[in-house]
């Protein structure tokens, strides 16, 4: 079930930018958090790059001073007239994570952000599913989302954000082998990177 401050930052933008703002200052800030699964990534301008659940384009406009051939998925229409606004030089496309318009093997990277803790179990693992069809043998598939803290520290923070914004599928996650279903995709998974006292992870993961 959504909270009600939850439904207020995606209906006002600047909302939704401040509390971000705010949750990423635990890495560095957001500049820092919207790369931190970018880094040490062979990028070029010719990468056929899917900013996958792309919102506002907050971390589009980032990939699009890597590459030229940006493209970035959302389901919302609200999010995707923000970030053709907020990035216009990226290619946009309207439609669920879990059933992509793309072709076999269309994409060198799929990226997302902070954004698999939105889904339910099943639908989760027909993202990752999806990931697996739409890249290049060899592509990358990277990831940035919450993770269950490793410092006891970081637990009452994180909790209180989970209430004031998130859903059940946020608090689910935290249980979740995200690297245990990206291998069952047949995914090539390296050791999450974890920040923030372990309540936020990074995993690269490359299609066999």
């Amino acid at each position: 079930m959504a909270t009600i401050f939850r439904d207020l930052s995606y209906r006002y933008q600047w909302l939704y930018d401040a509390i971000s703002r705010l949750a990423a200052l635990s890495v560095g800030g957001e500049g820092r958090f919207r790369q931190l699964a970018l880094q040490g990534l062979n990028l070029n301008s010719d990468s056929q790059i899917l900013d996958l659940c792309c919102g506002s384009g907050q971390t589009t406009a980032f990939l699009v001073k890597l590459s030229q051939n940006v493209t970035g998925l959302d389901a919302s229409p609200l999010s995707l007239q923000r970030a053709k606004k907020n990035v216009p030089n990226a290619t946009y496309v309207e439609a669920f994570a879990e059933n992509m318009p793309f072709t076999d093997h269309e994409f060198d990277v799929v990226h997302t952000s902070a954004a698999l803790h939105e889904m339910q179990p099943e639908q989760l693992r027909k993202i990752i599913q999806e990931v697996y069809r739409v890249l290049k043998p060899g592509g990358i598939f990277t990831l940035v989302d919450f993770h269950a803290p490793t410092n006891p520290i970081f637990w009452p923070g994180l909790s209180v954000f989970f209430w004031l914004f998130e859903t059940e599928t946020a608090w689910q996650l935290l249980k979740t082998d995200l690297p245990g279903l990206l291998r069952e995709s047949g995914f090539d998974v390296g050791e999450p990177i974890l920040y923030a006292g372990g309540s936020l992870q990074v995993i690269v993961s490359s299609k066999a």
